[in-house]
């Protein structure tokens, strides 16, 4: 579609642009300074946009645009509407949800601890967020044993009845009218205050302020109440042996990570409270072909920090990126000012590091438990024996029976084992035999695995159809092993299948022993994704095995035992004339037509080949 005419009348201000696909569907947001410019880059040169840019605009029926008053507006506007629509060629944070906070409402006259999963302005302290959320339930269990804080929501403007919580020693019961009493009131506060410094990391203040009052009390006779801050003070000092401490000088910092391979990233977030690591988040994206890194950190931050949470004085981020407009958001956002830094030296650099090792052990997770899942969806699909965690694959590549090889790769825990490929020149098959062929590549592996002990597989990956895995079949009867065994064929228009009623021709078929039929592998599924990558593997080494045979066997042509007649020359010589028979046909005239090559040497390359 022709947009000259639309573009003309798009402004020049600040704003969004959303690309519309078939249907209406929206199929990626953007933010400009200038919209014109944007979109005219978009449409002159799409070339330049990469492959997946490229793909997107051959697929876009429409555009709309919103302009906004500045680029501050059109960075929240742009991440609203990617929460909202998702589109598909923008990078998706598929997280939803608002994390837990601890809130102590000071603002109260009996302060109380609960958990929120909201911010609010009301004067209450928020702290977290605690990601994952297990040590905060664990951390609640600890405040309930040591400070008897409420958690109830009771309105005590009105008095309440003490309840088993006060029993417990686990609240100091405010709600009762019999201890509201001025020196019951500063008993209360002061276990606030101390929960306050215990939630806030700080930890030499809190421990310096018991041991006063532990003295106080000691020095008024009152012993079991300095028993009670002694017990909290041995507890608080257990608790915090186990603590995550990092550094206390660090103070209240967001530390990202990321780590990256070709179109897959994972992006971890770690969340330092006063020196300590309270939580963290990992990301998993993909589909990132042509997006770089600095589009996925500013994405990853427009979009995680557009829900109301927390920030904290400074974030870290694990490369130099221009964020200005982020920065002046996240400020006003908080209402002071926001630090974005790449720090390259001093604990800032450490901890940084400690985010991007654990944006890497992140990433191979995912792929390791998204690998199992896959392989638990094949034996699933294909009803095999076990999950295939350990699947050879099997090609043949000839042209026309000459130069026949076979190629066996291997894959296991989720990559290719390139230790364990093979490669087989076919030795007992004469001519264009693929069915043969495979069969000798079976029998000569499964002989040499049988006499040396070696790991097979749990699945034999056969690449071609019925025929192909019939001969395998028969090849490894002699061995007598439940190993399971499939052919795999690319789509394809077939004269035969087309004649039956049902039959899927657009997709890749399985073929296994007991079905007749073969299994469609429907697009879009990890198995058939995962199968075909290793067909697609297996097919390039075969390959690549027979052409370096090819032109092994090319080179090693009579031409080479003619004096000065080096490699390139053979190389024009085969590929003008296309064999040695035509070469030795050809006039000395014919043969100096080829470039660099003259008539005296023309005359010694005819006497040469006789």
């Amino acid at each position: 579609m022709n947009f000259r005419k639309k573009l003309e009348k798009v402004p020049t201000f600040s704003g969004i642009y959303i690309m519309k696909g078939a249907k209406e569907r929206v199929l990626y947001v953007g933010k400009a300074k200038n919209l014109r410019n944007r979109l005219r880059s978009y449409f002159q040169d799409s070339a330049s946009l990469g492959a997946r840019k490229s793909k997107m605009v051959d697929s876009i029926s429409d555009f709309e645009y919103v302009v906004t008053k500045n680029e501050l507006e059109a960075l929240v506007l742009e991440a609203n509407f990617i929460k909202r629509a998702k589109p598909p060629y923008n990078i998706i944070l598929r997280d939803d949800k608002n994390y837990p906070y601890l809130r102590l409402t000071v603002n109260e006259d009996w302060p109380r601890l609960d958990v929120s999963r909201r911010i609010g302005k009301d004067g209450a302290l928020y702290f977290g967020p605690y990601v994952p959320s297990g040590p905060m339930r664990e951390m609640l269990k600890f405040i309930r044993r040591n400070f008897p804080v409420r958690m109830c929501r009771y309105d005590l403007k009105k008095t309440f009845r003490p309840c088993v919580q006060f029993q417990m020693k686990k609240c100091l019961a405010p709600c009762s009218k019999d201890l509201r009493t001025k020196e019951y009131r500063a008993r209360y506060l002061a276990v606030v205050d101390d929960l306050r410094s215990f939630i806030k990391g700080e930890q030499k203040e809190l421990l310096k302020n018991l041991d006063a009052r532990m003295m106080e009390l000691s020095n008024e006779e009152r012993y079991e109440e300095a028993a009670v801050i002694r017990d909290r003070q041995r507890a608080l000092e257990s608790t915090w042996e186990s603590q995550r401490v990092i550094a206390p000088e660090l103070g209240d910092l967001d530390v990202i990570g990321l780590y990256r391979e070709k179109s897959e990233a994972s992006v971890f977030i770690l969340f330092i409270r006063n020196g300590m690591a309270i939580g963290q988040k990992d990301f998993f994206l993909k589909r990132l072909d042509d997006i770089g890194d600095e589009e996925i950190i500013t994405s990853f931050m427009e979009q995680f920090y557009l829900k109301d949470m927390f920030l904290p004085p400074a974030i870290l981020l694990p490369l130099k990126a221009s964020i200005a407009t982020q920065k002046k958001w996240l400020s006003e956002k908080k209402g002071s000012s926001v630090k974005i830094v790449f720090p390259r030296a001093g604990q800032r650099a450490k901890v940084l590091k400690l985010a991007n090792d654990n944006a890497f052990y992140a990433f191979n997770k995912h792929k390791e438990t998204r690998v199992d899942e896959t392989l638990l969806q094949i034996k699933e699909f294909l009803k095999l024996r076990t999950v295939p965690k350990r699947i050879a694959a099997i090609d043949i590549s000839n042209t026309s029976g000459s130069e026949a090889v076979g190629a066996l790769i291997m894959f296991e825990d989720g990559k290719f084992i390139k230790d364990d490929y093979r490669r087989f020149k076919i030795k007992t098959v004469k001519g264009a035999n693929d069915f043969a062929m495979i069969g000798e590549v079976v029998g000569r592996y499964m002989k040499k695995m049988s006499d040396e002990g070696g790991e097979l597989p749990d699945l034999f990956l056969i690449d071609g159809g019925r025929g192909q895995l019939d001969f395998a079949l028969n090849a490894m009867k002699p061995f007598d092993l439940d190993i399971d065994v499939a052919g795999i064929a690319k789509a394809k228009s077939d004269a035969a299948l087309n004649k039956k009623p049902g039959i899927r021709r657009d997709l890749d078929r399985i073929y296994l022993p007991d079905k007749k039929r073969p299994v469609y592998l429907e697009p879009f599924m990890p198995s058939t994704h995962l199968l075909q990558k290793i067909r697609d593997e297996v097919h390039r080494f075969a390959i690549t095995y027979h052409r370096k045979l090819r032109s092994k066997r090319i080179l090693e042509s009579p031409l080479e035992k003619i004096a000065g007649i080096g490699k390139a020359k053979r190389l024009l010589l085969l590929k003008h004339f296309k064999s040695i028979d035509a070469i030795r046909r050809a006039s000395i005239e014919e043969i100096a037509e080829v470039k660099g090559i003259n008539k005296k040497v023309a005359a010694i390359i005819k006497k040469g080949l006789g």
